[in-house]
């Protein structure tokens, strides 16, 4: 049953993608254009996953702010999930990308750590990269998409992660009641909204780790107090870019605390290692 729901969606991605790729005009269109259009594609693909099961969108689903309403979500082999996945609205403004590594900064370097990471294995193309080269320059569709998005390139790991991170940066979340307000709008706010929002930027202490704009200190990360990293920092998982030795403890003591926005549908928060079952209300 599962597999005839994948077959399914998958039917309809290829059908959306052939039918923007020979809409009549595509060459005119700015490459920038069809870069978003070509990553928004490829994010709701399952075949940037070596068994055809997992799409970046499987973990950062639309309707959960682009997170996951789960503690952690297990890779295409069952390998567990080590970090919750974090939402990716304002994610092409934030300096620092993932719970473990303040380096990874570049949504293009960040794409590969899901496919083609280790620590944990997630979508599973480690060392086998040019078979997903091949499987997505092999489709007729996507081949006119990237002509058309990176002239004189070819369909390779460079150009899909470029075009998955400019499909990301068209991920705003910028006009919640919060932010008309913060530009001067008339808005209609409870007493209760008012009460919190003083209490979340005074006396309980929360804007220091989620500041405004973005409710995160992603463009900053923060340091941990010198007593010890926490418990959700010794679960953290090494990324491609983590080297396993030599690693400073300054750089150790680095944390991004993620964003506060959508924190209705994004459900369960924090980098913790999840229980056995342990899963989030939806």
């Amino acid at each position: 049953m599962r597999f005839a729901a994948v077959g399914k969606v998958l039917g309809l991605i290829g059908a959306a993608c052939l039918a923007i790729a020979f809409t009549p005009g595509l060459a005119q269109r700015p490459a920038s254009d069809v870069r978003v259009e070509l990553g928004r594609r490829l994010f709701y693909d399952a075949d940037l996953s070596i068994d055809g099961t997992m799409a970046c969108a499987t973990c950062h689903e639309q309707h959960h702010g682009f997170s996951d309403g789960n503690a952690t979500h297990p890779g295409v082999h069952g390998d567990p999930g080590r970090r919750n996945v974090q939402t990716l609205a304002n994610v092409g403004t934030f300096a620092s990308l993932t719970w473990g590594d303040p380096r990874v900064t570049r949504l293009e370097d960040q794409a590969l750590i899901p496919i083609a990471g280790t620590s944990p294995v997630e979508m599973g193309f480690h060392g086998q990269e040019a078979v997903l080269e091949a499987r997505i320059g092999g489709q007729a569709c996507y081949r006119k998409l990237f002509a058309a998005a990176f002239p004189g390139e070819a369909v390779s790991m460079t150009t899909i992660t470029k075009a998955l991170a400019a499909f990301q940066r068209t991920l705003v979340s910028r006009d919640a009641p919060y932010d008309r307000r913060a530009r001067g709008q008339a808005v209609e706010t409870s007493i209760e909204a008012i009460r919190g929002e003083t209490l979340f930027f005074g006396e309980a202490g929360c804007a220091r780790c989620h500041a405004a704009p973005d409710f995160t200190d992603a463009p900053r990360p923060s340091s941990i107090a010198s007593t010890g990293p926490s418990r959700a920092i010794r679960g953290w998982a090494r990324s491609p870019a983590r080297p396993r030795t030599g690693a400073s403890s300054a750089r150790r003591r680095c944390a991004t605390w993620r964003s506060a926005r959508r924190i209705c549908t994004t459900a369960r928060r924090g980098p913790s290692r999840a229980r056995s079952g342990d899963t989030a209300r939806r």
